[in-house]
């Protein structure tokens, strides 16, 4: 924790340093200048986001370590663990099993042991594949976030359904209606609701297959498991996160950015305007800027830019994080999240979203297998492993995020 804790100091100290820079252009900096001191100040700003992926590797190792101190050390090489004072598999967890599996193969371990994965995982090929445990699927998620907030469920909203049938989600739209004044003896008008409907499937995602060397594999103190979720959550997350931002709906899920409708149109072709960036944020119903969700979304490269914009007093609109009490850096007094698969600022693009982000829904089926290739890598001494999983997203609430379109 007390290299965590330097880091954040670190990083606080670049923020200062750069703030310092940026405040010294002003209407009367001369053009040369004013271009030396931007630089001077995209440099620090580089150096705090490289200070805050120290940082956050920093603080997954020591929750690592954490959860390592807390679990039982690997058997030897060679050898795998069995009950103290008991020979046989009795009281293994399902864990233990799946990650012997993943070592071993089905032949690897005992026939009462296969009948235990078999059970859980709903009639699935021994030969092909199980179905994972819940700690991996919960821990493959986690790396999957890692890959884009699509799939945080603090951006958007996360349901679980234990099968993939198409999943028809009710929506309404009744704000053009309001109550009236009756006088009396006077009879009532009707005035019908207007449902919706928004439909989520489960399209199937694959890991694409990589290759473990049977050497590493026999090795036991090495952690299988945690190589196969997170080489499977990187590759996962990356195709998710994509298709959630940007998809085009056609066989895949609709992305937030699609999805979404037009908020503001800008003048300019690649380059910001702060005002501009005001009228997107208020053609959001206030409605909607009061939820837990509201915020904004854009690549980094677009956040380097929003992070030089003032106001019409001189006043900066991007608010710098409270890295001490944990709090997050705001744009116009809104928190925002980083997607490095949102578009850049230009022509015709979209490069910036806004709004209630948990109106975004994204589904997951609960089944997740992984298969183990054995003969087909056989002559490489290899084992190739391979996860498949079912996932789709749609904006259930078109009006509830808007972007801004470049000229």
């Amino acid at each position: 924790m007390a290299d965590l804790m330097e880091l954040r100091e670190r990083q606080q100290q670049k923020i200062s340093e750069a703030r310092q820079v940026l405040d010294q252009i002003t209407d009367d900096t001369e053009e040369a200048r004013a271009k030396e001191l931007e630089g001077q100040y995209d440099n620090l700003m580089t150096e705090v986001d490289q200070i805050e992926e120290k940082a956050n590797r920093a603080a997954k190792l020591a929750d690592a370590e954490s959860r390592m101190s807390q679990s039982t050390p690997p058997a030897a090489a060679g050898q795998r663990e069995t009950p103290e004072g008991n020979g046989d598999s009795e009281g293994r967890s399902y864990r233990e099993i799946y990650a012997d599996y993943l070592r071993y193969g089905p032949r690897g371990i005992p026939e009462d042991e296969q009948r235990e994965l078999r059970a859980q995982s709903a009639g699935t090929n021994s030969e092909g594949g199980f179905t994972v445990a819940r700690e991996f699927f919960d821990e493959l998620m986690e790396t999957m976030q890692a890959w884009g907030p699509m799939l945080n469920p603090g951006v958007t909203r996360q349901i679980t359904t234990s099968t993939g049938a198409t999943l028809e989600w009710p929506t309404m739209d009744d704000t053009s209606n309001k109550g009236a004044l009756l006088a009396e003896n006077t009879q009532d008008s009707t005035s019908d609701l207007t449902f919706g409907q928004k439909t989520l499937d489960a399209y199937k995602y694959t890991s694409g297959i990589f290759q473990v060397s049977e050497e590493l594999l026999q090795d036991s103190a090495l952690d299988v498991e945690g190589i196969v979720r997170d080489a499977m959550g990187t590759r996962l997350g990356r195709i998710a996160n994509e298709h959630f931002t940007t998809g085009d709906g056609s066989g895949k899920p609709n992305g937030i950015v699609t999805a979404s409708t037009l908020g503001k149109t800008a003048t300019a072709t690649d380059t910001l305007d702060a005002d501009e960036l005001i009228d997107l944020y208020h053609s959001i119903d206030p409605a909607y800027r009061g939820m837990p969700g509201f915020a904004w979304m854009f690549n980094d490269s677009t956040l380097q830019a929003i992070r030089k914009l003032k106001d019409g007093d001189g006043n900066y609109l991007w608010q710098e994080p409270d890295l001490r009490s944990g709090e997050p850096g705001r744009f116009l007094n809104t928190p925002y999240a980083i997607n490095q698969d949102m578009p850049d600022v230009a022509t015709s693009n979209k490069p910036i979203v806004v709004g209630a982000m948990n109106r975004y829904v994204v589904r997951r089926v609960r089944e997740f297998a992984v298969r183990r290739l054995v003969e087909r890598y056989a002559d490489f001494y290899q084992i190739g492993f391979v996860g498949f999983g079912r996932f789709d997203g749609e904006l259930i609430d078109t009006s509830a995020v808007k972007h801004l379109v470049m000229a």
